[in-house]
């Protein structure tokens, strides 16, 4: 079948929108007609190559976000029907090897692939003119229609609109799990989140929920400031020497229990910045990703962070289990204890996906959603 997608041809450049060829279902895969897909820095970050793709990995049809209904069911695959809503997993889960069996789907060994857009024998499921076309982690939500591994499909309930749901594919998990997993945020921390978009909101949200006493964002935009407030920040400030006053103020002058990096082109010396915040054995969280050309060094005494014993942690899809973190995420919105509606800043259609992005980096959105069909 024909199906329209967002294609990057070349890094750097801009999406394009043609029209690309999709195979139907193989066995463990799902043809679904995908209604939105979130507008996350990283698709962004490989469209400006701050984040080079692999030799062979382009063109690309982008969006890692996404969800959608099932239309068809490969052969010989169990447990999916038509109609189903899923929400689709940037980091698909094989379930077998050492790191999903030690809990931690979101190491597994298939996201040795996720940039590549491929299946496991190599073979894309998009194509054009008979050329070979990625898809971005597996996905493609920028496609009206894909094909997907069951390994990447989250079942949604049927009453959670899914341009919500689809926050809770990557950016809303990401920051969750970076606030009450990987900064394992307690009651009564003072927590710092340094960049409150469409990831830290999530941050901010997550450390709220965790019973942090202070919740401190930092942003240069003052939307997002204001904006941060409703999601659970009890103070909003444009610079992290406000923040870490705060803290420290708060703390007898020992600084956060912990500072989340959210920042979408996060550069060395405001990872310093974070580690400078935090208290003894506090820890920094590292969500937001820097230009790969200036991926080396960060300005750090070594002696500081050992003598501190302040600990340095990365955080990849929030050390959340899609699996699991994405049905329990969902189920908390359904109850009322966790805002998706409020995240969703402008949503476009797919012809808009480059002014998307432009507003994006502009810091007019907290997020961005195309809505096919729209």
């Amino acid at each position: 079948m024909l199906t329209r997608a967002a294609v990057l041809f070349d890094q750097p450049g801009s999406w394009e929108i043609v029209d690309v060829e999709l195979e139907p279902p193989q066995q463990d895969e799902l043809l679904v007609r995908m209604v939105a897909g979130g507008m996350c820095h990283s698709d962004d970050h490989i469209a400006t190559a701050d984040l080079p793709l692999p030799a062979g990995a382009l063109p690309l049809a982008g969006g890692h976000e996404g969800a959608g209904v099932v239309e068809e069911v490969g052969p010989h695959t169990s447990g999916w029907k038509v109609g189903d809503h899923v929400v689709l997993s940037f980091l698909p889960a094989c379930g077998l090897c050492r790191w999903c069996a030690s809990g931690m789907q979101n190491l597994c060994d298939n996201g040795a692939r996720v940039l590549g857009g491929m299946r496991a024998d190599g073979s894309r499921r998009m194509s054009l003119d008979g050329r070979p076309i990625g898809q971005a982690a597996g996905v493609a939500a920028f496609s009206e229609y894909s094909t997907v591994s069951v390994r990447s499909a989250v079942r949604c309930p049927d009453d959670v609109p899914l341009e919500l749901a689809c926050l809770t594919s990557c950016g809303v998990p990401t920051g969750w799990g970076a606030a009450v997993r990987s900064a394992e945020v307690r009651p009564g921390d003072v927590v710092i989140v340094m960049g409150v978009g469409g990831i830290g909101m999530n941050a901010v949200q997550g450390a709220a929920h965790a019973g942090a006493s202070t919740v401190i964002a930092v942003d240069p935009v003052e939307f997002k400031r204001a904006a941060a407030l409703g999601f659970g920040a009890t103070d909003a400030v444009a610079t992290m020497a406000e923040a870490t006053d705060i803290a420290r103020g708060l703390t007898n002058g020992q600084g956060a229990d912990s500072c989340i990096i959210c920042v979408g082109v996060t550069s060395g010396d405001q990872v310093a910045a974070g580690v400078d915040a935090i208290r003894k054995a506090g820890t920094c969280v590292l969500v937001g990703m820097g230009k790969a050309a200036q991926d080396v060094g960060i300005p750090i005494s070594v002696r500081h962070l050992v003598l501190y014993q302040k600990r340095l942690q990365g955080s990849l899809f929030g050390a959340s289990n899609p699996s699991r973190d994405i049905p329990a995420l969902l189920e908390l919105y359904r109850q009322g204890r966790l805002k998706l509606d409020e995240l969703i800043t402008t949503r476009y259609a797919l012809d808009e996906i480059n002014k998307g992005y432009t507003e994006m980096r502009a810091g007019t959105n907290i997020r961005g959603v195309v809505i096919h069909g729209k």
